[in-house]
Parts: C-alpha cells; structure tokens; sequence
C-alpha cells in the first residue's frame, strides 16, 4: 500500500492526518527512502525554524509513517538540525576474523582422533605435541598450541567431520534410576504405603536400634518394626515381614532418597511383591508427610527419645509389631482430612470430628473393601481381632508391655 503525503501542506493538515490514523501503523521498506522522505518533510516545513510545539507535531508524524521509534527519530532530527542532511553513518562491512586453523589442521585431527579413538582434549593435545616434538611431524605443529575449549570447535567444524565420515558422540552417562520419582496416587485405594525410618540414637559408639515405619496412605493403617542396623542383611528379612503384615493387598511403596530403601535389593524384593517403588521429589516435602507426621506421633511417643542399644532389636521389633501396631490400626482414632479447592482454586485440608476414626473404620467404610484383602483375610476376621480388646484394655495391654520392655532394656547390669 503507497501513502502520498505530498497533499498534505500544513501542520493542521497533519494533526488531523495523526488524529484519524491513531489505530493504523505504517512501515517504510527502504532504509534509505525512509531518510530522503523525512528530510524533504523537514525541509518543506522549515524544522530549523519551527516552533516547540510545531516540532512535537513534526516528530509524531515522522514516527508515525516511517515506522521508526522516538528515540531513532530524535537521533536522525539532531543529525539534521547539526549538518542539515540526513546520511548513513554505518561504516562498511568489518573484515571477518583471519582463520588460524585451517581444513589442514581439521583432518589433522580427525586422523589423530581416529588413531586414538577420540581421547579428551587434554590427552589429544598432548598427542599432537608430542607427534610435533618427539616425533618431527610438522603436521601438528599448530595444533600443538591449541587451547583445549578450541580443540572442540575444530571437531564441531565441516572440515573435520568429512574428513571423519561421521559426527562423534560425546560420552553420555549410564543411569538406570531405582523407582519413579514422584508421588504416589492411591485414588481412594489402600495398598500406598509410606516408609521411614526413626533412629534412636548413638551412645559411646554403639549404635541404636532403627526403627522402620510404614503408614499406608488412604487407611492410615500402621506397622513399626525394628531392627539392628540399616544395612541390607537386617532390613530385608524385617521389610519383608512388615509387608506381610498388611492385611490388603499393597501396591505402591513410597520412601524418601534414603539408600536404606532406594536400592537393588529392596527394588528386586518389591518387583518380586508387584509393588511399585516411588521416591520423593526435591523440593515436595509433603510427598513422604504422612510418615514423618506419624513419626512423632506414634514412634517417639511410645518408644520416646532415649538410646536403645542395637542388641535389643528383636524385643522391640516383638513389641512394635504384636502389640503397638494392634493397638495403633484398632483402637487409636485419628483425623481423615477432606480435600476442597478454594476460590483461588488451591487445595485445602480440612479435618472435621466427624471424619476422625480407627484406621480398621476407615479400611471398613472403603466400597468394595473385601475385592483389596489379600488371600485368606476377610473383613469379618479383621472385625473379631478389633474386638478383641476393648479400647480401655488395649492400651493397658501396652503400657504393661512398654514398661516390662524398657525394664528389660535399662535394667542395671551386674558388676564383673
């Protein structure tokens, strides 16, 4: 689309020229047609001897058409008002850069690299110094001072990869990740546990017992077990049996980046179960909250602070899983948050009275709960094992239990 401005003769002419084009916007395509057009403008409307105000209305209207922004404008109106012509101050073309390599010193080195099997930069550059030194090979005379960061450049260069045939790959690293880095999604199902581990402590070098902690994420239902120490001969046997003890069947095992858990032997253990392992995300510290949560409030609260040295491992592994686990899924009430979206459409937890339950009302009050049970474990068979014990003898059974335990434990050695 052309645009003659020639009729337009006046500075009113061109005010009601900006008013009616507010909306549109126009580009000039020639550089240089652009800087005639803007200094016959000038010329024709005496900018030298315009008012203020009558060069503002000059300046919008030279913005306007040729497309250019205010500040380029000013630059070229001062160029005008000091040599009274508008020229192109752009220089010629700078020289490019002399190339101190050449395709000589590319196959150069992609013959070296095919010798050697593309060896680091390092140890490439010391082959060429010394093939030059050693050895008289003038061919690698200039490929001897080389920076290492520019011996890349040159295989990255078109000299060298016909003289090679075809590119080089760098050297990519091996990994073969334990278990999907994220959180787990039950769906309302049981089977998603969460595991971790409570240490109680050192004293005088002796290491304390580790205490394994596994909450399953939609019941809540509960399994502590202990053992000696953290290293695979310990953990397996006692994680395996943890496993068993869940009367649902478990499809999801979930622990933060502990080695404890995230490795082959604990991996080959769940695919063996079908279980699927997961692991917490950096930056999610909520993805392994729910155990954490039930660290302090079950783990230290029966079991405490105080160091249990290692030796006592299979007492309390007998006490954790025979007696407080009952007691934890049975006979404790816990809140079961219901999850809304606000106005903002963020998740909020809200804990109600009347959603605080035992772990076993929870896994009851689950649809079609009996389809989830393992083999050979029916819900009526949970039922008679939460009636049991009545809440009030239940953890009486415990303190009596805790208390015969830690008499066990800390009870005063003979002197020799």
């Amino acid at each position: 689309m052309t645009l003659h401005t020639e009729h337009l003769t006046s500075l009113e002419q061109i005010e009601r020229f900006l008013d009616g084009t507010a909306e549109i916007d126009f580009r000039a395509p020639d550089r240089a047609a652009r800087r005639t057009w803007i200094e016959r403008v000038l010329r024709q409307f005496r900018y030298a001897q315009c008012s203020r105000r009558e060069r503002g209305i000059l300046l919008r209207f030279l913005t306007k058409v040729t497309g250019y922004s205010p500040a380029q404008m000013k630059r070229l109106l001062k160029q005008f008002r000091t040599e009274r012509h508008l020229r192109d101050r752009r220089g010629p073309p700078a020289k490019p850069f002399a190339y101190r390599y050449g395709v000589a010193d590319q196959q150069a080195l992609a013959e070296l690299d095919a010798l050697h099997g593309n060896l680091s930069g390092p140890a490439t550059r010391k082959l060429a110094e010394r093939a030059c030194s050693l050895f008289g090979d003038t061919r690698y005379a200039r490929l001897a001072g080389i920076s290492v960061a520019h011996l890349y450049n040159l295989r990255r260069a078109a000299g060298y990869q016909r003289a090679r045939g075809a590119v080089p790959q760098k050297t990519h690293s091996v990994q073969r990740p334990i278990g999907a880095r994220r959180a787990p999604q039950p769906k309302g199902l049981p089977g998603f546990i969460r595991v971790d581990s409570v240490h109680q402590g050192d004293l005088d070098g002796i290491k304390g017992v580790y205490l394994i902690n596994a909450v399953d994420t939609v019941t809540q239902f509960q399994f502590i077990a202990a053992v000696e120490r953290i290293s695979e001969h310990y953990l397996l046997p006692v994680l395996d049996a943890l496993l068993e003890r869940f009367p649902f069947i478990l499809r999801g095992f979930h622990a933060d980046n502990g080695s404890e858990y995230i490795n082959h032997r604990v991996a080959e253990l769940l695919d063996k179960l079908n279980i699927e392992l997961t692991k917490s995300r950096p930056r999610h510290s909520n993805d392994n909250a729910l155990a954490e949560a039930k660290n302090g409030a079950i783990v230290r609260k029966h079991l405490g602070y105080t160091h249990i040295p290692g030796r006592f491992a299979a007492k309390v592994n007998n006490f954790t899983l025979t007696v407080l686990s009952p007691y934890v899924n049975y006979h404790r009430p816990c809140f079961f948050p219901r999850t809304t979206l606000d106005a903002k459409g963020r998740q909020r937890r809200l804990y109600h009275y009347r959603d605080m339950m035992t772990p076993f009302d929870k896994l009851a009050s689950l649809p079609s709960i009996e389809q989830h049970l393992k083999p050979g474990i029916s819900l009526a068979a949970l039922q008679t094992q939460a009636r049991a014990q009545t809440d009030s003898q239940a953890p009486a059974s415990l303190n009596r239990a805790r208390s015969a335990l830690f008499e066990h434990i800390f009870k005063p050695q003979k002197s020799a």
